[in-house]
């Protein structure tokens, strides 16, 4: 628990609320109190025909004593608290299970601090490219600060549901969504680092309202409608580009291994123009999107 004294937001003029303990007591003492209150009042109804004036002293201060005993009871189940409150101002949360008692002029406000799981809706946001894209997130949160919660923000759900929109849009457009170099972070290729990032923008701000933001993960990832099938066409051709840069690239090795196993075993000798013209077959034959038809030389060499 933190400081239990609320202090002052610096140049805001609000009031930051802290959890800490309240001093309420378990129920099941006050159950008993309850029932001898109840067996006070039965014997003063017996003695009503002996000795009506005492009789009737005793039944009004037996009622008296049920109902004060009787209002302050309150039930409270597991992962849940109750802030307790003298006339609007906070004094502590009950956070134990089970009967539980204050005084009757005490106020209680119960709120759950079980984990919370919202699927943000799909937003649409530019990336860092200026592309537009629909992101959505799975954010699993609970209430950690029940103070916070209940008296530093107007809704709490609610602040918490917008925070996450927010959150989105900022992480939305601080990545692209994909990168073939694989120079950068992108949102398509990096989903761990980006919801890692998501994550800890998200807890920055939904803090003021004593929530902890437990996971965060990315559920859609697409580019806008708009222009799906025209980023789908440019998806293409850069994997067509790249893979022709690979193949390339794999071809000319081994165009330069062959050539010098030949010169190295003196399989054959060959001129500059007869070594072009074989790097020339052997590109073609690595490089062909079709297979080659080989033709037999049955002549001179040349």
């Amino acid at each position: 628990m933190t400081d239990s004294l609320p202090h002052k937001l610096p140049g805001s003029g609000l009031t930051i609320s802290n959890e800490y303990p309240s001093s309420t007591k378990s129920g099941y003492g006050m159950l008993l109190l309850l029932l001898l209150f109840l067996a006070i009042g039965v014997l003063g109804a017996a003695f009503i025909g002996q000795n009506t004036i005492l009789a009737m002293t005793i039944l009004i201060m037996a009622m008296i004593g049920v109902v004060f005993v009787s209002s302050g009871f309150y039930l409270l189940n597991p992962n849940q608290g109750a802030a307790i409150q003298l006339f609007g101002s906070y004094k502590g949360t009950d956070r134990n299970t089970g009967l539980r008692w204050r005084w009757p002029w005490l106020t209680r406000h119960k709120i759950s601090v079980r984990v919370h799981n919202v699927t943000s809706q799909k937003v649409k946001v530019n990336d860092l490219r200026g592309n537009p894209i629909e992101i959505a997130t799975n954010v699993v949160w609970r209430v950690t600060d029940t103070a916070k919660a209940l008296f530093d923000v107007e809704d709490y759900q609610e602040f918490v549901d917008i925070q996450i929109e927010s959150a989105v849009r900022v992480i939305g457009a601080r990545y692209p969504y994909d990168d073939f170099e694989h120079a950068e972070v992108t949102l398509r290729g990096d989903a761990e680092e980006v919801s890692e990032q998501l994550e800890i923008q998200l807890q920055e701000r939904v803090e003021a309202a004593g929530v902890a933001i437990d996971e965060c993960r990315l559920t859609h990832l697409a580019y806008a409608p708009e222009i799906a099938q025209a980023m789908l066409r440019r998806q293409q051709a850069q994997a067509v580009v790249a893979a022709r840069q690979t193949l390339v690239e794999g071809a000319v090795g081994m165009v330069e291994t062959a050539l010098d196993m030949l010169s190295a075993k003196q399989v054959v000798e060959l001129d500059d123009e007869r070594k072009a013209a074989m790097v020339s077959n052997l590109m073609v034959v690595l490089c062909g999107e079709r297979d080659s038809q080989p033709v037999v030389n049955a002549g001179s060499l040349y």
